[in-house]
Formats: structure tokens, sequence, C-alpha cells
């Protein structure tokens, strides 16, 4: 299989027109010593509401590296795919993020659960991990729950593994998410889950589980910092576990999806992987979608007048963009500037209202999380849209490449200790 990288990062770009300014923090990170590798996102879900194919993705990546000479490996997501979305992603993606949330909880037979435990004695009870203070409390009865929960759904993710294989060869990095679901995993529970997908046969080189705590779109990490630190050491420790166990590639690492912005998480990922060498994959997705509305903003103009409007139509359908995402933002409509006040604003107001600098007071989350599940409301601005992006290019850039590098690479990555 196509090997990963340590450290990877996943980038969104719903336009199309930023994968220069983002390849730009890149090259940064690595003219700082530390090679991360980017991997270019977009789900079918976007692919749908930007009305694009996923060919773009790749086409505007590839240009990027083209432009820039980016001497290192660099990745196309197909992000977020199952068995009925996937052929439209073959031919341009050599990463496939397989999400099975949808079948997480439906039963397994009482069979192929007795099966599984039979398999797999060392999972029936407590098991001594390295990296692990404690024995992790497994048993007869907790892996067989879990199995139960969890088999369908990693057969599922076999069958997805097995149609990408048979159509696109060995040629492909594979990772598999559950992190879109109502219960996080523990880790115990991800022991179970991998060594379900071993039993499947999916070389997965990373996994996604859903974490403990809130991972709200385009904010900081809110939750027990503490627990979380806990809970991911513990799921290093597992994963380097599985890989040994189970014959899983060596690589595994753990990917953290929505995660861009979380700020207050970033020093404890760091610890933690340079205390035990892991690899890791971090996705962001909405992120430069916002940085192209901060950088309308700050161009003035009529930059900032289609910022206003896309903004006040956004909290004129507030309930419309937010159905969707209710697990995972959490806006306080009060805290909402009206539109008849964001339009007496200067670009730099409106720019210091969405970019995500905590210790700004001029900062609203709130406004945020709208604007960052709005974007379909540009993607109706069609060719208005885009043009003023090409437009603006230079101010827009700077944005992208400035919150990518300075607010998430270098904070995870720039260090002495850490080294691809």
């Amino acid at each position: 299989m196509l090997t990963l990288p340590r450290f990877t990062f996943g980038v969104g770009d719903r336009f199309a027109h930023q994968a220069e300014a983002q390849l730009a923090a890149f090259e940064r990170l690595a003219a700082d010593g530390v090679v991360v590798s980017p991997v270019w996102n977009k789900s079918n879900r976007e692919h749908s509401f930007i009305g694009s194919e996923p060919a773009s993705v790749r086409d505007a990546a590839s240009a990027a590296v083209a432009a820039r000479k980016w001497p290192h490996p660099w990745f196309v997501d197909a992000d977020h795919i199952r068995l009925e979305t996937v052929d439209r992603f073959l031919d341009s993606s050599d990463f496939f993020t397989i999400d099975v949330a949808d079948s997480i909880g439906k039963p397994a037979s009482e069979a192929d659960v007795a099966a599984f435990l039979a398999r797999h004695p060392e999972l029936r009870a407590p098991l001594t991990i390295p990296g692990i203070a404690v024995p992790v409390p497994l048993s007869a009865q907790t892996s067989g729950t879990v199995a139960q929960s969890y088999l369908l759904a990693c057969r599922e993710a076999g069958e997805i593994f097995r149609h990408i294989r048979a159509k696109h060869g060995d040629g492909v990095a594979i990772e598999v998410s559950m992190d879109e679901t109502d219960a996080a995993q523990t880790p115990p529970e991800l022991l179970v889950i991998l060594a379900l997908l071993a039993d499947e046969g999916v070389p997965l080189q990373t996994i996604a589980p859903k974490f403990t705590g809130r991972f709200n779109k385009g904010v900081d990490y809110v939750g027990d910092l503490a627990g979380f630190e806990k809970e991911f050491s513990d799921d290093v420790a597992v994963l380097a576990y599985a890989a040994d166990r189970y014959g899983l590639p060596k690589n595994l690492k753990l990917s953290v999806h929505s995660g861009s912005d979380k700020f207050s998480l970033y020093p404890i990922i760091r610890r933690i992987v340079e205390r035990t060498g892991a690899g890791l994959h971090l996705k962001t997705a909405g992120t430069t979608w916002l940085e192209e509305m901060i950088g309308l903003a700050e161009a003035e103009g009529d930059g900032l007048a289609l910022a206003k409007e896309i903004y006040a139509y956004a909290y004129d359908h507030v309930d419309e963009f937010c159905a969707p995402y209710a697990t995972v933002i959490d806006i306080d409509r009060a805290k909402l500037p009206a539109p008849a006040e964001v339009a007496s604003w200067s670009g730099s107001q409106l720019a210091a209202a969405l970019r995500h600098v905590p210790a700004n007071p001029a900062f609203n989350p709130h406004m945020r999380q709208l604007v960052h599940v709005s974007f379909k409301v540009a993607a109706k601005q069609g060719q208005r849209y885009t043009d003023l992006l090409v437009a603006n290019r230079d101010v827009v850039a700077k944005q992208v490449t400035e919150n990518i590098y300075d607010r998430h690479l270098r904070p995870l990555f720039a260090s002495t200790r850490v080294r691809a």
C-alpha cells in the first residue's frame, strides 16, 4: 500500500482557489526543519453543495505543487466516502477516508460476536499495554458488547476497502473514520475496533475515533483537557499495540477530525507526539473558507460588500444552515450582531470578528461558527464570489497562509524534537 509519512495535515479548499496559499504554509514549516505532508480533502457532500467534481481537487493541488515545486509527498483525500459514493473519487484520490458511522450500533449476530471472541482470547481479560499505567479493563462481556456494536461497521469498512483495491489497486492509503457518531470511543473500545478491522483485512494507516468533549466547527475544544490528554495518550499506546499484535501497518496513527482551531489541544498533542514518537493526521476543512471571507473583508470595496451580504443572508437563514451541524456548533444567537450593525463595520472590524484570535476582544466565536456552516451562500454567488477571490488574491492568500502556518502547523509541529 501507499505509505503515509509520519505527519499529515488535511486541508480543505472548497472553492479550489487557495491550494498555493495553503502549500505556502507547509513550505514555511519545511524551512523550519519539519516536513508535514498536505492532504487536500473534500467530501461528497461538499462537492454536492458546491457543484464540483472530485477531479477538481487533484487538479488544483497538482497545479499548486507544480507551481511551487513542492518536493515532498502530498495526497488527495476522498473524504468521508461510503460504498455508494466512492466510485466518483477513484480516479482522483490516493487517500480514502472510509466513513462507517451510520453502521455503528447496528447489532451483529451472537454467532459472529462469539467467533470474534474465540479468535481473540487476549480481549477476554484485563490486558497490559506498554504506555498505559494500569491494565486495560477488558473481559469477554465488555469486548463482546463492543464487538456487537462495531462488528458490522468494521465489516462495511472491509467491503469498501476491497472495492477500492479492486478498482484502484494498492497505491492508496486508508483511513477509517468513526467520529461522526454520538458516543466517544474509549481506548479499550478502540482496541476491539482495531482487532475487528484487522480481521477484515483493512490495512488502515490512520483511524479517526470520536474523542470526548466537543469539537465544534471552527472554534476551540470544549471539554476536560486533562481527560483528553490521558485519552489521547492511551489511544496512541493502543494503536502501537494493535499494529504489532494484529499485523496492521507499523505507521498506524491517530487522526483528529474537526481539528482546525483546537488551540488548547495542540500543546497536549504535541507533547504526546514528542514523547512517544507517534505520527499524527489532523484534518481541517472549513478554515480556508473562513479565511477567504476574512480576506475579502480586509480587501474592502466589493469584497467587503459581498462578505457583508453573505453574513446577512446567513443571519436571516440561521435555522436552515445550523440544523445539519447542530451537534458540532454552539451558537448563542443573542450574540450574533444584526446585519444592520455589520453593514456599518469597516473591513478590519469584520475580519477581526471572524479571525480566530481568542485574545482579541473583537473576536466573535458565534459569528465565526455561523459563517463556517454557511458556505453554500458563497456557492450560490457562483462566479461573482470566485472572481472576487481572484481580484483580491494576494490579501486572501495572506490570510490563508498565516492561519495554517501560525495558528495550526507551528503550534503542532515546529520543534527541534519533532521530526518526520
